[in-house]
């Protein structure tokens, strides 16, 4: 091994002043640490988000039990943490709002405590960009495990994936295709293991962004969570993350604007989450990277999709790991990315991926002979989006691309589920439906509620897709013409909080615009007479959330947060 560079973080809790190490090594004496502990080995901390509240992340007790195996066998001493863990399918309003939090949660946890590098077990949504935010806040040697996906979903005789067919089922029993009772089997049918969602979801692409950006082992992204090798990886993590300490190898040395750049190259090739954009953005924040909504625009917006994965299109994680995952997409992609970026391997992406081979391509495709010739996001700006707004065109109705139509607007959430399904409603497949309020500030935390359900009526007469605008995000298994993070948001004041039913709307993604076609006039008079929404809540964490977050297009992250704080603490504790 590599040796030490210089004393260890650790030493200044456990090698300092008499008395003050006397209170540290005493009372770790509790948990039978024994006196070789203290003799200089890296102390790793195991940063847990295990929870029985999120499901997906259940099985972590036992990764964490192989990632201290790995340090153990490497020389070093691990001590398991915990911290707020975010369960996406159960939260309340959203997990987004808390996604800060736990940033400041990882941050302080890991600044406060004697530790010299840490990994990070993230599965679930949220778990992997907050545990990631505030580990490279503090820029420590850092390695993310994460949980793995789910085994696919069966049901009569076919695969079904997590979220993706959950709003399609969804559609069809509202639309009266399907009963009560397929649809409890369904629900029955489709978790059948441990893990996160085994679609292209924002957890997938959580994984596969960490992997692109080099900061976990190479095909660490796709294996399922029920799978052996799962364990194994996380006992190679922690060989790892000991070697990663005595190489003094940091966060800001891998996360340069190349490895920025990867990851969003990446994630056009597999038809990542809409997330993916916001998540990115704040992490950028955090290592002091330059990055903006345009630069997702600029080099992913027109790569060929190579991952013919749910949502948008038929297969899921399981069969992703088994085609040969994502060393296979950057082999693929080799031509357009940055191969010389560090990872934590202490070697190259191209090293790590050297003779990647393929064992499907029906999954992952060459990259000329794609799914879809373009897939990536796509960044639209006009009138209705001063800072710009998102549509993932893989998921989209190709038709609807480029549409005008009529608004029709809901003022909030509840007004949406209130109308939604009134047969009175005035409303036809031309419209575009509008809602306000879901933006940062506005619900607060950003809810995944942009994808709009089919207006029953319309559902009932067959209607699939209609092009649905808001400021607010959806879920990365999700599908359909629907524009994302509209910005500014309507509850500061942006030209969506504007919008009247019967307004024309013109979405034309090609040309990258989104517009309103209202006279300046009108909207001045509009504006002139609006009011901001009254505040949620007053107090605790939400007052601070809504007084400090910043907007979609620049990660709504705290403005307090961005920039790299450090792991020095300057005061002792006793």
């Amino acid at each position: 091994m590599t040796a030490t560079r210089g004393r260890l973080r650790s030493a200044d809790w456990f090698d300092a002043e008499p008395k003050t190490s006397f209170i540290h090594r005493s009372w770790m004496r509790i948990e039978g640490v024994p006196d070789h502990a203290f003799d200089g080995r890296p102390v790793i901390g195991i940063c847990n988000t295990w929870s029985e509240l999120t499901p997906c992340n259940a099985h972590f007790r036992d990764l964490a039990e192989m990632v201290k195996r790995g340090v153990l066998e490497a020389g070093g001493v691990p001590l398991e943490f915990p911290v707020m863990s975010l369960g996406e399918a159960i939260m309340r309003p959203t997990t987004m709002l808390f996604r800060n939090l736990v940033s400041m949660d990882v941050e302080e946890s890991i600044r406060a405590n004697p530790l010299d590098g840490v990994v990070l077990l993230a599965g679930c949504d949220k778990t992997t960009p907050s545990t990631l935010m505030g580990a490279v806040s503090c820029d420590l040697p850092t390695l993310v495990v994460s949980g793995g996906p789910m085994l696919n979903g069966k049901f009569r005789g076919r695969d079904i994936g997590s979220g993706t067919d959950v709003w399609r089922f969804s559609e069809e029993l509202r639309a009266g295709r399907m009963t009560e009772h397929e649809f409890a089997e369904a629900e029955a049918c489709m978790s059948r293991s441990a893990g996160h969602c085994m679609t292209m979801g924002t957890a997938s692409t959580m994984a596969c962004m960490v992997e692109a950006l080099g900061l976990t082992l190479p095909g660490g992204a796709a294996i399922p969570a029920a799978d052996s090798r799962r364990k194994s990886l996380a006992h190679l993590a922690g060989n790892r993350i000991v070697e990663l300490v005595r190489e003094d190898l940091r966060p800001s040395r891998i996360l340069g604007r190349p490895a920025f750049e990867n990851a969003i190259r990446v994630n056009a090739a597999i038809g990542g989450s809409t997330n993916f954009v916001v998540h990115l953005l704040a992490l950028a924040g955090r290592a002091g990277v330059e990055l903006s909504l345009d630069d997702f625009d600029r080099l992913g917006s027109r790569l060929p999709l190579l991952v013919d994965l749910m949502p948008s299109g038929r297969f899921l994680m399981e069969d992703f790991y088994y085609a040969g995952g994502l060393p296979v997409v950057i082999r693929e992609l080799e031509h357009l990315l940055h191969m010389d970026a560090l990872t934590v391997t202490g070697r190259s992406l191209d090293a790590n991926t050297a003779g990647a081979p393929c064992h499907d391509r029906e999954v992952i495709r060459p990259f000329g002979e794609p799914v879809q010739e373009e897939a990536g996001l796509a960044v639209l700006r006009g009138n209705l989006a001063e800072d710009g707004a998102i549509i993932k065109p893989s998921a989209a109705t190709p038709e609807l691309l480029q549409h005008r139509g009529r608004a029709v607007v809901f003022e909030d959430i509840e007004e949406l589920q209130a109308r939604i399904d009134d047969p009175d409603l005035d409303v036809d497949e031309s419209c575009v439906l509008v809602l306000k309020g879901a933006g940062p500030r506005g619900y607060p935390g950003m809810a995944e509620v942009g994808n709009l359900p089919m207006p029953k009526k319309l559902a009932e007469a067959g209607v699939r897709d209609m092009v649905r605008i808001s400021d607010g995000r959806m879920s990365g298994t999700a599908y359909g013409t629907v524009v994302l993070h509209t910005s500014p948001e309507s509850a500061v004041g942006g030209t969506l909080a504007l919008v009247q039913n019967g307004d024309e709307i013109e979405l034309d993604v090609r040309g990258r615009g989104l517009h309103l076609h209202v006279a300046d006039e009108e909207l001045n008079r509009r504006r002139a007479a609006w009011t901001p929404p009254p505040p949620h809540d007053s107090r605790g964490y939400v007052r601070l959330y809504v007084e400090h977050v910043q907007q979609a297009h620049l990660g709504v992250d705290f403005d307090f947060l961005r920039g790299a704080s450090g792991a020095v603490v300057r005061r002792e504790a006793h």
